[in-house]
């Protein structure tokens, strides 16, 4: 679910790691397994919390991530984990799901390395198209007699006390050198990375700069479409199921991370860059502020159409006049997953809330 955008949601995306993988990858991973690809349809992150929720999943292995706060609507993410027979949580760290998204029976946290602990040499790939080769990660903080071992010989042994040596040596991937020699077999664009740890030279992924007017379509021009504009409107009141009437106003609310924040992960509640002093703030326009009949400072409710948050600090900053912002993942209590269904990607920037008192 790349609602946070970052060389790593980009290079997971060429690695296959999609429920629609390309044809060209489907037949060459056929091709190395010597094997068909199984046909069955995957869930994206929102599709599986559906499917969970309607007790479709018995088991659930999380490699990262933070699978219960990053979902909008977050009673319907831990109702829907609950009903998951087993998860386990592969982390280098803990996170709001392994208190709050547990399992029916089991919730397992399968502590590994970090990346800068990591002892295989690994690649990234920047979102400049670049592929580099990164060393061996160490830290002065990895203890000597640590029981811990990385994401990839976790994986790999798992799936060789399942299956074996079957489609492939799964053992043997724990030799990342070799993992990169069957990508370049496997992924379009990536033939450079099979001899990149004798050559240790970046380069870039083929057929994805285009430097001439030519594009994969059947009269290789590029085409264009036009997407119609929503018609987009604030609701009323009102339409808050608020029983008694209230002083306040309704906002369009987008949320996001703070200055201090990676993903899921907060190193630090303040903001210094919207001058917002905790997490538990919304930064309006000073002229909302006072059509709501509020002051700077003052504490309020935000109510959404799937929850609602009290003791929010206003703060008055260089925002938009009729929208709100606050904090991710907490401000996903408020709001139902509303998701585009091409992408599966939920609306996250633009949901209406009440804010008052």
């Amino acid at each position: 679910m790349p609602i946070r955008g970052h060389s790593n949601v980009q290079g997971f995306g060429s690695m296959g790691v999609t429920v629609r993988l390309r044809e060209e990858i489907k037949q060459a991973l056929s091709q190395l397994l010597g094997r068909s690809l199984s046909e069955t349809p995957g869930y994206d992150a929102r599709a599986l919390i559906d499917a969970a929720e309607a007790g479709k999943i018995d088991s659930l292995f999380c490699l990262g991530g933070n699978l219960y706060a990053a979902n909008p609507d977050l009673h319907q993410a831990q109702r829907a984990l609950g009903k998951v027979n087993t998860i386990f949580y592969v982390a280098t760290k803990p996170n709001l799901g392994h208190f709050h998204g547990l399992a029916a029976q089991n919730t397992l946290i399968l502590p590994v390395y970090n990346r800068f602990e990591n002892p295989h040499k690994t690649t990234t790939e920047s979102g400049n198209n670049f592929v580099r080769l990164n060393n061996e990660g160490k830290s002065h903080l990895q203890p000597t007699n640590s029981d811990l071992i990385s994401e990839v010989e976790l994986i790999t042994e798992i799936a060789h006390r399942v299956h074996g040596e079957t489609p492939i040596n799964w053992r043997r991937l724990q030799d990342t050198s070799y993992v990169r020699q069957l990508i370049a077999k496997s992924i379009p664009g990536y033939a450079k990375i099979g001899d990149i740890d004798t050559t240790k030279s970046e380069f870039t992924i083929a057929g994805r700069i285009f430097t001439e007017p030519k594009f994969a379509t059947p009269d290789g021009k590029a085409q264009i479409s036009v997407t119609p504009l929503p018609e987009l409107n604030i609701p009323p009141v009102d339409s808050f199921s608020i029983s008694t009437p209230v002083q306040g106003i309704v906002v369009i609310l987008g949320t996001g991370r703070s200055y201090g924040q990676h993903n899921t992960v907060v190193y630090r509640s303040e903001d210094k860059y919207r001058g917002m002093p905790h997490r538990h703030c919304i930064l309006m326009n000073p002229k909302d502020i006072k059509k709501g009949g509020f002051e700077e400072h003052q504490r309020v409710k935000v109510k959404g159409d799937a929850g609602e948050l009290e003791n929010i600090e206003i703060i008055s900053g260089g925002i938009r006049e009729g929208v709100g912002f606050m904090f991710y993942p907490e401000a996903n209590v408020l709001f139902k997953a509303k998701i585009d269904p091409r992408c599966g990607t939920p609306a996250y920037k633009r949901v209406p809330v009440l804010v008052y008192r």
